[in-house]
């Protein structure tokens, strides 16, 4: 099968291709390698802020700008895919991109401030917002629909893996090598890539090229998710609404938001179409992939950040908790294509989103006690879980889209994941930082003249201070219990969260039944 072959999602013909005779399995290696490589040095910088930090003599909240900024471009060029694809041309549209993305990995490399580092990351976000939408589109409209399975398989190796194998990488790199390096490995792939991308990709021969720019709906996204993103970055430092510009941004924010879809819905050339929203399908597995992607980044931040913060480990021994979920999703990803064709893909829905609820309810026997072997099992059911909920759903989606759709689909529902990705990251950490104070202050009434058992521990652990004044010795000894009690109510804000997530991962099992899908000829 070749990609110039006509194909059917629904039913009905793709857009007619140019005559260049391509094998799938080309195609997608062409498209997927540098998909893959964005999403890995993106969840890799995350653990390097610290290390960044320090290189640049800065504090973390500074640092965190290479973050920010990076996931500022980033959405608001996802949505874009589609206008961008039929302005440009499929080829020159992904060569121009990758390229930017691999110039953006240059300049981080060569960072000689911070200024200047973030400066690459936000040419990094241009260049790689696209990716993710523009290759789903591609292997969706590439393969033929009895090879979907595989085809989001292949999308979910790009994605999901690489996303997950990224605190991985980055903490190797970082406590073994200079952090410059997980910029560096992005540009022999970018050149390679381009290369690959023009002898392999067709272009579409009968695009229709928008006559208009929606300058007023562009102003609008932009103005929407610069201030949301900064909001939701910076809103826990200068605790939320108290602080004076977060409330203005957040306004604007919501301003513009409201602006942009009535805009949108009533322009006759949008630069997004939103009436694709009326498609079922759609709807509903916006909904359930925006989820998946909120339960696997939340542990993604959450659980590093308990391991290093209360556990005491380095960069490398929190991003390799991770890893066993990379090798259940690898697993899962090598039987998911036949599962797809021939399962009722609103079972494996079902299925996946109760092993996500499975797994982040083990999270909530967490204590300071743990062996790193405690995270291996829940890290393995999430994986299994993330494969089974994703590959359905990532080709449900955009099942049910007028061909001429697929771009700007895949774009919408990547953007609709980044939001709410970046919305539920934040207010997780907020979770933590807010549920921490309230555990703090009922733990603090056991610390009590009157309580038997803490007389006893306080005046215990004062013997091993003797050698000081015994004044200081009770001093001391009631600071490091103090220490604890912090600690203690850190573990339960955690544990909290956790116990949070996994509720909504067992409330969405049902949800998944709402999807139509379609028989084995591919007609709904």
């Amino acid at each position: 099968m070749s990609s110039a072959e006509t194909r059917t999602v629904t039913g009905n013909p793709l857009p007619q291709m140019d005559t260049r005779q391509t094998p799938i399995w080309l195609i997608a290696i062409s498209i997927l390698l540098p998909t893959s490589f964005a999403m890995l040095a993106t969840s890799a910088t995350n653990v390097a802020i610290p290390y960044i930090a320090g290189y640049f003599g800065s504090t973390v909240d500074e640092a965190n700008w290479v973050i920010t900024i990076y996931m500022i471009a980033n959405a608001i060029l996802i949505p874009l895919t589609g206008w961008l694809e039929n302005y440009m041309g499929r080829v020159l549209f992904l060569k121009v991109f990758i390229t930017i993305f691999t110039i953006g990995s240059l300049i981080c490399a060569m960072a000689s401030s911070l200024n200047m580092l973030v400066a690459g990351r936000l040419i990094q976000g241009i260049g790689g917002g696209p990716m993710m939408p523009i290759s789903q589109a591609i292997l969706i409209a590439s393969f033929p629909y009895n090879k979907r399975g595989q085809a989001m398989a292949l999308f979910g190796l790009a994605v999901m893996v690489f996303s997950i194998m990224g605190p991985t990488f980055g903490g190797f790199i970082v406590d073994n090598s200079a952090w410059q390096w997980i910029y560096l490995a992005n540009i022999p792939v970018g050149i390679f890539s381009v290369v690959l991308v023009h002898c392999n990709i067709a272009e579409l021969k009968n695009r229709v090229k928008p006559d208009k720019v929606d300058y007023v709906g562009f102003i609008a996204l932009v103005l929407w998710l610069m201030s949301m993103q900064i909001v939701l970055d910076k809103g826990q430092q200068y605790n939320w609404f108290d602080c004076t510009w977060i409330a203005w941004l957040a306004g604007i924010s919501l301003f513009s938001f409201i602006f942009f879809i009535v805009w949108e819905l009533e322009y006759h050339s949008p630069i997004v179409n939103l009436r694709i929203f009326k498609d079922k399908n759609f709807f509903i597995g916006t909904i359930l992939g925006s989820s998946v992607n909120m339960i696997i980044y939340v542990t993604i931040v959450l659980l590093p950040s308990f391991l290093q913060s209360l556990m005491g480990y380095n960069a490398m021994l929190s991003g390799l908790a991770l890893a066993p979920r990379v090798f259940s999703c690898i697993i899962m990803l090598l039987i998911i294509g036949p599962m797809v064709e021939f399962l009722d893909n609103r079972i494996l829905i079902a299925s996946g989103f109760f092993f996500l609820g499975l797994s982040t309810i083990f999270y909530a026997n967490l204590n300071l006690g743990i062996s790193f072997q405690f995270v291996v099992v829940p890290n393995v059911l999430m994986g299994v879980g993330v494969i089974l909920v994703f590959i359905p759903v990532s080709g449900l989606v955009l099942g049910t889209l007028p061909k001429s759709e697929l771009s700007n689909g895949a774009g919408l529902h990547s953007l609709c994941k980044c939001v709410m990705t970046a919305f539920v990251v934040s207010m997780s950490s907020t979770l933590v930082a807010r549920l921490s104070q309230v555990h703090q202050t009922y733990l603090v009434e056991n610390l009590s003249n009157f309580n038997l058992i803490f007389q006893n521990r306080l005046h215990s652990m004062a013997g091993h201070f003797m050698s000081f004044a015994s004044n200081y010795a009770t001093h001391k000894a009631g600071g490091l219990l103090y220490k604890q009690l912090l600690s203690q109510s850190k573990l339960m804000a955690y544990v909290d969260v956790f116990e949070i997530f996994a509720l909504i991962a067992f409330i969405l099992i049902p949800f998944g039944f709402l999807l139509k899908v379609p028989k084995r000829d591919g007609k709904m």
